[in-house]
């Protein structure tokens, strides 16, 4: 009898383990699957944030955390641009990225460009298209000084994610043209950056085919509002430990306390043995 007491009680017991396993599986399969949209390949992702340890970007890393190949990235074949969203610096390390948007502009972009010289700093200008064709002078001189082209659209229309692939096409693709026919010489866009961030999978791969990469940014410094010289620099030294890439101002309206602001950040990052650099462009 206590033998038979012992198997019953053996039997209940794997009964129950046997419910249980059967409601985990059930809830498992119930489960909601990882939200799209905490990953780095949709559109609008154009500003990351890290933990304060992390200095790269899952996005710049053509299979992504994960590991699996991203469909139509194009990005296993080495030197190739690939087309996910660029945070990380090629200096790596401290490096900070400096990246000036909505130029050129005759009064704001040689002011910027002076700073730059005075700390021995190089940046990104993100540049609208009419305004680099209206002002070739400005375009030249910036690449002259050794700093990179990026293409910001021709009318920065921050709607254009909702609207057809050959708008965007012409978006961006005019834009390149005018930006390097005012560079001349040979100069190429290195870049490509959405107005707002508001990228989508057909700007992307369009961007990377024309040998540009779709550039991100870590700090939004909200120069375009004017908050004040000290409000800006705060935000780089708030912001920076998200990520390498800083966005400015240069067009757009006045733009002094961008400049002031440009000046001080610079400063800072000297006395913190940091110096600029450029985002990543292509795969490793």
């Amino acid at each position: 009898m206590a033998q038979r007491g012992v198997r019953a009680r053996i039997a209940v017991a794997g009964a129950a383990a046997a419910v249980a396993a059967t409601v985990w599986g059930v809830a498992t399969l119930a489960a909601p699957a990882h939200d799209p949209g905490d990953g780095r390949d949709h559109q609008n992702v154009s500003r990351r944030k890290d933990a304060p340890e992390q200095r790269s970007d899952p996005a710049d890393d053509p299979k992504g955390a994960g590991g699996a190949a991203r469909p139509g990235s194009g990005d296993a074949e080495p030197g190739r641009v690939p087309d996910t969203i660029a945070h990380a610096s090629e200096a790596g390390g401290d490096a900070v990225n400096i990246t000036i948007d909505d130029g050129p502009d005759p009064t704001w972009t040689p002011k910027v460009l002076e700073v730059l010289r005075k700390h021995g700093a190089k940046a990104t200008f993100c540049m609208i298209g009419p305004q680099a064709k209206a002002h070739p002078d400005l375009v030249k001189q910036v690449v002259a000084d050794g700093n990179r082209l990026c293409d910001h659209t021709m009318d920065h229309d921050i709607g254009m994610a909702k609207k057809p692939v050959d708008y965007q096409k012409q978006q961006i693709l005019d834009a390149q043209k005018l930006i390097e026919d005012a560079a001349g010489d040979g100069a190429k866009v290195a870049y490509y950056r959405a107005p707002g961030g508001a990228f989508t999978p057909e700007s992307r791969a369009l961007a990377a085919a024309a040998g540009m990469r779709p550039l991100g940014w870590n700090v939004d410094t909200k120069d375009f509002k004017k908050p004040g010289t000290a409000a800006i620099v705060n935000a780089v030294k708030q912001e920076l430990r998200s990520g390498p890439t800083v966005l400015f101002h240069d067009g757009g309206g006045d733009r002094k306390q961008t400049v002031d602001a440009l000046d001080q950040v610079l400063t800072w990052l000297a006395e913190q043995d940091r110096t600029t650099g450029f985002p990543v462009r292509t795969a490793p």
